[in-house]
């Protein structure tokens, strides 16, 4: 008979055994699934890092700072670390992904995240004004750390708040969140490392509307202070000739 410190009551072993038991696990459905879907892109960890890139590693530590998760977010490390979110997907608003769990079919995970609110988006545009080097390279696919403040501020960045997360997973936990869920969001934090991009599709903006926004604001700022009215926005062949858009 299995001793209880070795199995525990929910029918997964213990700490001391169950990385290794689920990246088996997880290696093995990633291969089945791959068989019938070929389309499917798992979370790969290499090293003890969740995240290399200082957006990555900011999403991750957006997330632990606040209350509602900081004590049951890190429930999700061992398994985003032992490969068991064996898909993940980002589409506008939302994150859908399965995660490799005790039982032999994976769990189905969904997590909603609002749009970014008008006010939200009118406080990130006008913090971008005369940033123009960083909002190129912006553009260019990779987040100037310039800007750092813009995605991390509690009250007005880019990154979620817990109001503006919704989940659910098809596991029996009962908890608000459970380990899937929590290893599915560590998971965004290392697929936003190799595309940045995605955040803005995921917050279901545009970079690029971003650049333009704050140029259009600049532009109207120079002839403020050069003493002419003025309500007209920024020629989108100025923005393209300027930014390459």
């Amino acid at each position: 008979m299995m001793s209880f410190d070795r199995f525990n009551r929910y029918g997964g072993y213990s700490s001391a055994e169950s990385a290794t038991v689920r990246k088996q696990k997880a290696s093995a459905s990633i291969q089945k699934m791959k068989k019938k879907n070929p389309d499917i892109e798992p979370i790969i960890i290499e090293g003890r890092a969740l995240a290399k890139s200082w957006w990555g590693k900011a999403w991750n530590k957006n997330l632990e700072s606040y209350s509602d998760y900081r004590n049951r977010i890190g429930r999700g490390k061992s398994y985003v670390r032992s490969g068991s979110v064996i898909d993940l997907k980002l589409q506008p608003g939302q994150v859908t992904a399965l995660v490799q769990g005790s039982r032999a079919k994976p769990y189905e995970v969904k997590i909603g995240i609002d749009p970014l609110s008008k006010k939200n988006w009118e406080e990130v545009t006008a913090r971008c004004n005369h940033r123009v080097d960083s909002l190129q390279q912006l553009v260019e696919g990779s987040f100037p750390e310039a800007l750092a403040g813009l995605f991390t501020d509690h009250k007005y960045g880019l990154f979620p708040s817990p109001g503006e997360i919704h989940f659910q997973c098809s596991c029996p936990d009962w908890a608000s969140m459970c380990k899937h869920v929590a290893a599915t969001l560590y998971g965004v934090g290392a697929r936003l490392d190799s595309n940045p991009q995605l955040f803005f599709e995921l917050r279901g903006l545009e970079g690029k509307a971003l650049v333009r926004k704050s140029m259009e604001q600049k532009l109207e700022s120079m002839l403020k202070n050069a003493g002419k009215k003025s309500h007209r926005q920024l020629p989108e062949k100025d923005i393209s000739r300027i930014f390459g858009l």
